[in-house]
This record gives structure tokens, sequence and C-alpha cells, in this order.
């Protein structure tokens, strides 16, 4: 599991804080002999390509972080060839309330932190890496716009965000309450909404014999001759 993650996250404050409570030790032989490659392997290709959101980090000139939700299609977010022996990521950016926060920030600096989460599986994945921006009306290098289109997705896009990855690491899954989608419960779901279906036809079917059954001989009481008794 590549560590350049915390290597690049534990600037001297940290390192401070991680002595104070005690775990600068541990973390130190977490690091070492660890490979720092920024290159996806397969496991994280394959969860990226599966995720339907992710949670966007920027920082702006007056040093306030600023976090988004990004949501699509599930595979909206891809993972392009790598560049320069980083992983690459990208996706179409649509219009959306025009705040233009996480972009203007991006212009000031292209350091993004990403956060992936499976919440059904309790498993996060975390990404540091630069991006970059290109706005659609300026050109778009190659056929990038068409690789990051999502078929069928509604909005105008307006700019393409490529991110080159430069660490990544897989969080402890011990807090993540499971949560699950539509489609993560459809499969689940399918054989009780069979059963209903069948208990509603069920009692249809009852309902409809109980109408046609003839009423007994009498008054409607139950009363043969008509006289209580």
């Amino acid at each position: 599991m590549p560590y350049r993650y915390l290597q690049e996250l534990t600037t001297p404050s940290v390192a401070a804080a991680q002595e104070r409570y005690g775990s600068q030790a541990a973390v130190q032989r977490l690091l070492v002999g660890w490979d720092t490659n920024p290159l996806l392997n397969a496991a994280e290709a394959a969860f990226v390509a599966e995720r339907d959101s992710f949670y966007l980090a920027t920082v702006s000139e007056n040093g306030w972080p600023y976090l988004q939700h990004r949501g699509g299609p599930t595979g909206f977010l891809r993972v392009l060839e790598p560049v320069d022996g980083h992983s690459v990521l990208g996706w179409a950016d649509l219009r959306g309330n025009r705040q233009y926060l996480s972009v203007g920030n991006l212009g000031n600096s292209p350091r993004v932190s990403l956060l992936l989460m499976d919440y059904a599986h309790q498993r996060r994945l975390k990404i540091i890496g630069t991006a970059r921006v290109t706005d659609v009306h300026d050109g778009t290098p190659g056929d990038l716009l068409e690789r990051l289109r999502v078929p069928g997705q509604r909005g105008k896009v307006e700019r393409l965000i490529t991110i080159d990855i430069h660490s990544y690491d897989w969080n402890c899954p011990q807090h993540i309450t499971p949560r699950y989608s539509a489609a993560e419960l459809a499969d689940a779901l399918t054989p009780v909404h069979e059963e209903l279906a069948r208990l509603r036809a069920d009692n249809r079917v009852l309902r409809e014999q109980l109408q046609l059954r003839p009423a007994p001989p009498g008054d409607g009481t139950g009363n043969k001759d008509g006289h209580e008794h």
C-alpha cells in the first residue's frame, strides 16, 4: 500500500502532534520500506470506477479550505492513462450554482484532496494531487471531452478537470456507518417486493371470493326463521 500520502502530509506541525500523542514511532515504522508509487493499482482503479460521488477539497488565497460534493452517474470519475509516472483522474464539470468556489481556488493553487466513499462496504479512499482545469470554450485538447463526457448526463459541460495523483491511502473503516443507495438495495429488496406483490394478489382473490359467496338463507342475520331466540 502506498504511503507517500502520509509522507507528504506529515508537516512539522503534524509530526509535533504525533510526538505529543505518542504515535510518531508507530507512523515512522509504517512508512519505512513501503512503496510510494503514485500509480493506482487495479483495486483502486476499480473502486474509482464504481463511485457515483466524491468530496473535493481545495484551498483559497486566504488559507480557508473548501470542501465540495461532486456527484453523477456511476463511473463519471474516470481513470485516464498515466502521465509521467502518475495516475490521472478526470471528470466533465457541469454548470452548477455558478459560485465557482472550487474552480476559483484551483486558479490560486492546483493542490487538491479527494475523499471517495463506499458506505455500503465501509471503505474510503483518500487521494491528494494537483488539478488542471480546461474550459471547453477555450478548445479541448485531443478527444478529452469525449472521453470524459457521460452519455445521457443532463447539464452543460463547462470545463474538464484532470488530477495528477501524487499519492493515496485507504483509510480505517472503523467509524463508517453503512448506508445504501437505491441501486445497492435493489437486489436485496427484489424478493421482498415479489413476496409483497404475491400476497396482495392472494388478498385480492380472497376478497373477490368473499364477495361472490352467497348469503345464508334468512333475514341476513343468520337466523333461518327470521326471529330472535
